[in-house]
């Protein structure tokens, strides 16, 4: 089957992207999430070295592209905002508002990957780690959200609309063997530990490349318009946004997913320590793991640090990913 990859990057250090930013936004702060960590194209080089196999890389910007980027590579699809959202609502600055229009790319395949620009790809994968018989490969673990910090909030809109349309038991019933798969390992007690409640409490995120159907985003947009619309026109995010897992969590209640054992990952939060004792460099270099995201967390204030941390991971990167790939000029 033809699998893309789409990924969504913003410079924040773009002039013309931070005039456009604070035109609308009157602090002068400028979150985290939006710092460039000059290490974009170790994941370009990946997907060259690791997954050869992919159709298209759609990749999703707020119009501005890195210097280095190949943008005439015939596997490479630029899309601005405005290719995929209503002109009324750009410019947004808010990947809520994005992500949920991700299956109107032009071109995109029935089955795509989503990856942040915090994702990367150490090993090798097939296309089977991220696609079964048609079906996204997924982990269903239970959960109960305890806080409504972060992205909380947004999860709990998920889940307040995926409990209108589905009904938890009945999903469990009809897809047990997926609820209970045994290489979920001691996770899976989560599922166990939370079966009285009746309705969906939360799933474990995470916070990997994710596969989705283009065609469970269009039978979303069906069934919930109305909020889609209003989340796609907020320019910063709001307590009423839902995101993408809104997304995933329609195919975990379906059952159209085939279930895969995420021991193959690594969540990083990004801290001097770990980065001064070579801890997170080792994760990168051993190779352990096929995919692994370095989540900035704000963690890392001060412009030295910042500056160190950059050499740090380009070097653990570069170890692995040395050659510059067709997608660099």
């Amino acid at each position: 089957m033809a699998i893309d990859f789409v990924i969504l990057w913003v410079d924040g250090n773009d002039p013309a992207w931070q005039e456009a930013y604070h035109a609308y936004r009157e602090s002068e702060d400028q979150p985290a999430q939006f710092r460039d960590w000059d290490n974009l194209y170790y994941i370009f080089r990946a997907f060259e070295i690791f997954t050869p196999w992919v159709r298209k890389i759609h990749f999703v910007t707020w119009g501005h592209l890195p210097e280095w980027l190949n943008a005439d590579h015939p596997k490479l699809n630029i899309v601005k905002h405005k290719d995929i959202l209503d002109h009324k609502n750009i410019p947004v600055f808010n990947s809520n508002a994005i992500e949920p229009n991700m299956h109107k790319i032009d071109g995109l395949a029935e089955h795509f990957v989503l990856f942040n620009d915090d994702f990367f790809l150490v090993s090798p994968l097939s296309e089977e780690r991220f696609f079964k018989n048609g079906l996204p490969r997924d982990m269903l673990v239970s959960n109960a959200l305890s806080s409504s910090a972060g992205v909380g909030q947004y999860v709990l809109n998920d889940l307040e609309i995926l409990n209108r349309h589905f009904d938890k038991r009945t999903a469990m019933k009809n897809n047990f063997s997926k609820w209970f798969f045994p290489l979920y390992g001691k996770e899976m007690l989560r599922n166990m530990a939370l079966l009285p409640w009746p309705r969906f409490t939360g799933f474990v995120d995470p916070h990997q490349p994710q596969p989705f159907l283009k065609s469970t985003f269009k039978e979303v947009w069906r069934e919930e318009r109305k909020i889609l619309e209003r989340t796609s026109a907020a320019k910063f995010r709001t307590c009423s946004d839902v995101n993408q897992y809104l997304f995933r969590y329609w195919q975990l209640a379906k059952g159209e997913f085939a279930p895969v054992s995420m021991r193959d990952s690594k969540y990083v939060t990004l801290n001097m320590d770990d980065i001064r004792s070579g801890k997170i460099s080792e994760i990168i270099t051993s190779q352990k793991y096929t995919m692994v995201c370095l989540n900035d967390n704000e963690a890392i204030e001060s412009e030295e640090d910042l500056e160190g941390a950059k050499r740090a991971l380009q070097e653990a990167l570069g170890t692995i990913l040395p050659n510059k790939s067709s997608f660099e000029v």
